[in-house]
């Protein structure tokens, strides 16, 4: 005698598409997070793109670089949201899964070439002006303090626009965090974790620059 299977019903199909399409939609935080990394791009297009001779105006676009650098790799730590969406139950399918999947890597490859095209900008005035010496420090500085960054932001939940609306705070912040294990064990995480995916992406994003300049003729 066959057994008989006991196929789920059409309310608990539709319940678990609903969650599904409901799940995978970007949340509203993404997008503010994905144009805060976006601030230090834009800015270094102006700042080291082209040779000029450093105006007043120069200067406080360059502070503002440097405050909002942190937002490009903060994307990163977005992987808890993920996680969560993950694990949401019922489980999703395999096509929500997929789908949520592919719009994580792009949301993390967005922040992450934003942070390297930024650097690379600033590497290539280093360049022009003849100290390529200071590259590999600055790069490793830069690494470094956008790793504290990322911790005050994402644990203590500083934003950069504290440097202006609360610097007592911040700072007060800052100086608890720098003598404490956790924060500087968690600084060490973020400082490799970003370190590895920057080297990744400027090799590649080098290779491919080297690549359209051989076949077009045009040094990019």
């Amino acid at each position: 005698m066959t057994p008989s299977l006991t196929l789920p019903s059409g309310g608990l199909v539709e319940q678990t598409i609903d969650q599904a399409i409901e799940v995978i939609q970007p949340n509203f935080h993404l997008g503010i997070d994905v144009s805060l990394a976006l601030i230090p791009f834009l800015l270094a297009l102006m700042l080291f793109r082209y040779d000029k001779v450093p105006s007043l105006l120069w200067w406080p676009l360059f502070a503002l670089f440097v405050l909002f650098l942190p937002n490009a790799p903060y994307v990163l730590t977005d992987v808890i949201h993920f996680v969560a969406k993950v694990r949401v139950t019922p489980p999703l399918p395999i096509w929500a899964m997929s789908i949520l999947l592919f719009e994580y890597i792009l949301y993390f490859l967005f922040g992450m070439q934003c942070f390297t095209l930024s650097i690379m900008l600033w590497d290539g005035l280093l360049k022009r002006r003849g100290l390529g010496w200071l590259i590999l420090p600055m790069e490793l500085l830069l690494i470094g303090a956008s790793s504290f960054a990322i911790y005050l932001g994402r644990i203590d939940r500083l934003n950069s626009w504290d440097v202006v609306t609360d610097p007592r705070g911040l700072l007060n912040h800052a100086i608890r965090d720098a003598t404490l294990p956790k924060p500087l064990e968690l600084t060490v995480i973020f400082f490799v974790s970003v370190m590895l995916i920057h080297y990744l992406l400027k090799g590649m994003n080098s290779f491919a620059r080297h690549l359209l300049s051989s076949k077009s003729g045009y040094r990019f």
